[in-house]
């Protein structure tokens, strides 16, 4: 069995391999990528609703000559409790690389485990990297390297706040959360981060997280499989609203960022996400970019 890579965690990757694959993505961003997949077939699992990971992983492999195979369980013997194990083992037979969006994180783990061909995680109720990255590259063509610089993370301590942890142990630039007491990220992510030498700090204050930084970063209060909290969640993080105000203690220059889909007037002011300062296009658009130069890092090694 030959050996191969998974992109399960933005830790799986160096500060050198990240760059290289920025360096693939600005490529691709300028002009229509080689046809480096051709002849190859991914197959995309998607056990949770998508709009942009789907169609950027989709146009993205097609755009680099591969054949792109959606997979939901509704169409698959999963739907009818074939183990993932065995769903592994097979897909591996058909497919040189697999894209997975899941619930539990394990789901991901067990994939990767008995699949023979790179596995990618495209979200997982405990980290986000494909998007998190393609964060850190926008940024980083708007602002160079982002080591020693400040970025801010208000709101939920969800899967895109443990990514971006992650990324600020790899890439090397300072973390502020700000996180409603019980919300905070997982604390085996942030434990790993530090000991790592990351620069990371968790605050129950919006403005002290924004103080000096050149993003300001937030999702939605109740991500997907949350909806039943979603009353409660409004009122614990009510003082956490991204809004005007909030984004005047960040550098002028700073950007406004988001994954989307965003609740307006919740996690964020109409005013913030329409405006100047915001790059959510921007980001959701580069996704396609970074998340080819991953299928091209790790199926072409």
């Amino acid at each position: 069995m030959m050996e191969h890579r998974d992109f399960l965690s933005i830790t799986d990757l160096s500060f050198n391999e990240i760059e290289k694959i920025f360096s693939k993505a600005k490529e691709h961003k300028y002009s229509m990528p080689v046809q480096s997949l051709y002849g190859k077939s991914v197959v995309l699992v998607f056990e949770k609703a998508s709009t942009r990971t789907r169609i950027s992983f989709e146009v993205g492999i097609a755009r680099m000559g591969g054949h792109p195979i959606v997979l939901t369980p509704e169409g698959t013997q999963m739907a009818r409790g074939e183990p993932l194990k065995d769903t592994a083992r097979i897909l591996s037979g058909y497919c040189d690389g697999i894209v997975m969006r899941t619930f539990g994180h394990i789901r991901v783990e067990e994939m990767a485990h008995f699949a023979s061909v790179p596995v990618i995680n495209a979200l997982t109720d405990l980290l986000h990297p494909c998007q998190v990255l393609a964060d850190c590259f926008t940024l980083s063509q708007r602002f160079g390297e982002l080591a020693g610089k400040k970025i801010a993370w208000i709101g939920d301590g969800n899967n895109m706040a443990n990514s971006w942890i992650n990324a600020a142990a790899v890439l090397g630039f300072e973390l502020a959360l700000a996180c409603p007491e019980g919300y905070d990220p997982d604390q085996g992510i942030m434990d790993s981060a530090l000991e790592l030498g990351a620069q990371i700090s968790v605050t129950r204050d919006p403005a002290a997280a924004a103080a000096g930084a050149i993003a300001v970063n937030t999702d939605v209060w109740a991500s997907m499989g949350q909806e039943d909290e979603a009353d409660g969640r409004r009122k614990e993080f009510s003082g956490f609203q991204v809004n005007g105000k909030i984004m005047e203690h960040a550098v002028p220059e700073a950007v406004f960022m988001h994954c989307l889909p965003a609740h307006r007037e919740e996690e964020v002011t109409e005013d913030v996400l329409e405006g100047p300062q915001s790059i959510v296009w921007e980001q959701a658009q580069n996704r396609l970019y970074v998340q080819e130069a991953i299928v091209d890092f790790l199926l072409r090694q």
